[in-house]
């Protein structure tokens, strides 16, 4: 498949699938004679991981380099592995922060309610 369809695909714009290509995210991908890009399913899937990344804030460096020990092959899964155990753990801990906020305007939400319902319209 071609960038826009690629694209189209992945949810991202084709200036970004180009960018992505050009610092060497994306990998190895194939060309055509014309020089056209072309993608695979295995591109695909591996896009879809990397937004994944990017939703859950892992910076594109870190991507970047993630995506570089990829390259390298098997050699590299215990760095890799390291990685996203990392992104994991700090990912935990920022839900946890936010689970905390969410009760605690949960808990102030519930004392407007206390009030609003205990004061009647007259008073």
């Amino acid at each position: 498949m071609n960038v826009s369809e690629f694209s189209k695909q992945v949810g991202i714009t084709p200036h970004t699938t180009r960018y992505y290509d050009k610092i060497g995210l994306i990998g190895n991908v194939r060309r055509m004679p014309n020089g056209h890009r072309v993608f695979s399913q295995k591109d695909i899937q591996w896009i879809e991981f990397v937004q994944r990344l990017k939703e859950t804030d892992m910076p594109l460096k870190s991507i970047l380099a993630y995506a570089k020990l990829r390259e390298k092959g098997a050699c590299t899964l215990e760095a890799r592995k390291a990685m996203l155990v990392n992104h994991a753990r700090m990912l935990s801990d920022i839900i946890n922060k936010q689970q905390g906020h969410l009760e605690a305007l949960s808990n102030k939400i519930g004392l407007y309610d206390e009030m609003l319902t205990s004061h009647s319209p007259l008073d």
